[in-house]
Order: structure tokens, then C-alpha cells, then sequence
């Protein structure tokens, strides 16, 4: 696998191989693409004692759907944001979805864990947000928030998993 570069991302793109909903260049990096910050975030409900964790969780039974333009994380807490755009990648292109360091000098790790992404995935980028700062973060919906690392695969594959086509964190 080896990560493609602006040239080689753009000619995918070109190609029609790549689909980012509202591609625009100047987004483009020499190595990634930034994501913007959606308006839909899931807060974790703060009646809840104890959830199991099993083979099958259902994270919406202990979070809640809010939409805002502007919400605030307090330290130490996470929550989940979505990607504007949705991307589509074809059964040979992969990727790893990346903070941007702007962002963690300020404490605010913007994606923790699961962050690579499948071939063949069709779906808008949930997000786990956490501020580790030691003071409250706000964050605003249409922030470049995150970037997108692509990678060339060894052979073909197709994600269709429990997440291929979500919409919402």
C-alpha cells in the first residue's frame, strides 16, 4: 500500500474513482483531503449507570442526536461529530481518517479510534471527539476539522458492514 499524493488524488477524482460530495481543490493537500464539520452530533446521555459491552452495541441507546451549529465539549469529554462530505472509494483505495494538528495543540483530539476506512466505502466520516484541554472547546459545524489519507490497496475489496451507508454520528 503506499498513501497517494495531491497529483494522484485529483486524477482519481478526475477519473470519477474518487467522489468527495462538494470536491474542491483547494481542500486538497499534498498527501490528504480536509473534511468539514456537519451540524449532527451524538452526546452521551448522562442518566445512564452502566451499559454492557458486547459483541453487538448499540451506541444510540446512550446518546442522544442533537443538531447545532455550535456545541461545546467540556474537558475530558467525547462525542461524536460526522463529515459533511460523503466518500465514495473504489475496491482498490483505502484510507485513514486523521486529526489535523492545528486542532490538537489545543487539546482537541478530533478522531481516537477506528480511524481507517474501508475499500468501497460509500458513507459520510463519524467522528470521536474528545478535548482533553482543561478547559471547555467549542466547535462550529463548517470547520475543516479532520483529513482524509488515502491509500492504494494490494487486491480488492469491498466494505459492507454495519456502517457502509450511515448518515448520522
Amino acid at each position: 500500500m503506499g498513501v497517494l499524493t495531491r497529483t494522484e488524488i485529483l486524477k482519481e477524482v478526475k477519473k470519477g474513482r474518487i467522489k468527495i460530495t462538494d470536491f474542491d481543490e483547494k481542500y486538497l493537500g499534498p498527501a490528504s483531503y480536509d473534511l468539514t464539520l456537519d451540524d449532527k452530533f451524538r452526546i452521551f446521555r448522562k442518566d445512564i449507570k452502566n451499559f454492557d459491552v458486547t459483541d453487538n452495541p448499540d451506541h444510540t441507546k446512550i446518546t442522544k442526536l442533537v443538531e447545532t451549529k455550535g456545541i461545546i465539549v467540556q474537558p475530558g469529554e467525547i462525542i461524536h461529530g460526522i463529515t459533511e462530505e460523503t466518500i465514495t472509494l473504489p475496491e482498490d483505495i483505502c484510507g485513514r481518517l486523521e486529526g489535523r494538528s492545528r486542532f490538537a495543540r489545543l487539546g482537541l483530539l478530533v478522531h481516537v479510534t477506528a480511524g481507517f476506512m474501508q475499500p468501497g466505502i460509500s458513507n459520510k466520516q463519524v467522528l470521536e471527539i474528545i478535548n482533553l484541554s482543561p478547559m471547555p472547546l467549542t466547535l462550529h459545524a463548517g470547520t475543516r476539522i479532520c483529513q482524509f489519507v488515502f491509500e492504494r490497496t494490494e487486491g480488492k475489496a469491498k466494505y459492507k458492514g454495519r456502517f457502509s451507508s450511515q448518515k448520522t454520528p
